[in-house]
């Protein structure tokens, strides 16, 4: 990993801010990632499948557990997917903010969350975590899902 790409994924991982997790979620998430991008079919299913196993390789090595060498930075091989991963799990990452803010929570910048809202679920999830109303998050979350650009 070049030096340069390896210090801008540490602060953009220390801008993130997420919560840190036991050594074995780390392994569990790469090897789903693997699993998902194994049985990707399209060109676009793979891209957003590898910058997954890239996003779980990289806060893996940023939080302390290296489940795997990042491969070698390419331009030419990975530099899309480093892309897709970095506006993927930013623009998440803010959806959750903003929808907190229009929640009005206090403390909406202690959202700090990258799970796909796309999913009911997953919403609830957050809402749960943060100690918010699940009803009135997940009606915000759905409200900002229709103008919000989220990649898949």
């Amino acid at each position: 990993m070049s030096p340069l790409v390896n210090a801008l994924l540490c602060r953009w991982h220390r801008h993130l801010g997420l919560a840190r997790h036991s050594p074995s979620w780390y392994r569990d998430r790469l090897r789903e990632e693997l699993r998902e991008r194994r049985q990707a079919e399209t060109y676009l299913q793979r891209l957003s499948e590898t910058s997954d196993v890239l996003y779980a390789i990289s806060r893996g090595h940023h939080d302390g557990f290296p489940v795997r060498n990042l491969p070698p930075f390419s331009l030419s091989r990975q530099g899309l997917a480093y892309a897709y991963f970095l506006g993927k799990y930013t623009s998440r990452w803010k959806f959750y903010r903003v929808a907190a803010r229009l929640c009005h929570i206090p403390d909406y910048r202690s959202v700090r969350e990258v799970v796909n809202p796309a999913r009911d679920s997953k919403i609830l999830e957050v809402a749960s975590r943060h100690g918010i109303d699940g009803a009135q998050f997940l009606a915000v979350c759905r409200r900002l899902r229709r103008r919000w650009p989220l990649l898949p």
